[in-house]
């Protein structure tokens, strides 16, 4: 494989979204949240009455989705979380878009982030960060997220479902969250987005190339 793919995975609110973009714009890549396509699946079995669950909806709702779908704001929050870790679990979901996933890093390069790049869609990835922090720090993340939108939450409520979401992620028949063997573990929890940054690229120094690394110098 020739173009650059940073694959970034880790747990929910651990920074790799914000990270993801960051690598994005500094190497001029093209990228995917890939979570967002769990989030739309959710929503497009939701929108017909269905249940997430439900392997036939949710394959279908996955197989039909158009650009539009990326643009909805009712893609975050607890609805939305809970719809997509369930369809996330169905192997045929993860199959269905397994191929969008690999054609949008193929040829031109990526940074795409979520829970299985480095481990399934991308395991030859030239750089793979496994992003996380403690449960704690994550459900803070999450709640003052959510109330910076205005959706009113319990700090404990949120904890509770960001580790649900963990637990369910983690045990998971299909493509569970863990870091691939070669990924390089970035420890979020005492880190701000600025902070993680530096230290992604301190970690990326060993093993991107070295023409972009002195871009990064550059771009200091």
């Amino acid at each position: 494989m020739t173009a650059l793919i940073i694959a970034i995975d880790g747990p929910a609110a651990a920074g790799k979204g914000t990270l993801a973009r960051r690598l994005a714009a500094l190497y001029g890549l093209p990228h995917l949240d890939t979570g967002l396509l769990y989030r739309v699946t959710g929503r497009r079995v939701l929108d017909a009455g269905g249940d997430p669950t439900d392997v036939v909806a949710a394959e279908a709702a996955a197989r039909g989705i158009v650009p539009a779908d990326f643009t909805r704001a009712d893609l975050r929050g607890p609805v939305a979380d809970e719809a997509a870790s369930k369809v996330a679990a169905l192997l045929p979901v993860r199959e269905a878009l397994f191929d969008f996933q690999r054609q949008f890093g193929d040829g031109r390069g990526a940074v795409l982030d979520g829970r299985d790049i480095g481990t399934v869609i991308f395991p030859d990835a030239t750089a793979k960060l496994f992003v996380t922090a403690s449960a704690d720090a994550r459900g803070e993340r999450r709640w003052r997220e959510l109330r910076a939108r205005g959706v009113a939450a319990e700090l404990a409520i949120v904890t509770a479902e960001v580790r649900a979401r963990d637990a369910a992620d983690e045990a998971r028949a299909a493509s569970p969250l863990r870091p691939a063997v070669d990924a390089l573990v970035l420890d979020t929890t005492d880190l701000d987005p600025e902070g993680a940054f530096v230290r992604a690229m301190e970690l990326l120094a060993g093993v991107l190339p070295s023409s972009l690394i002195v871009r990064r110098r550059d771009a200091g």
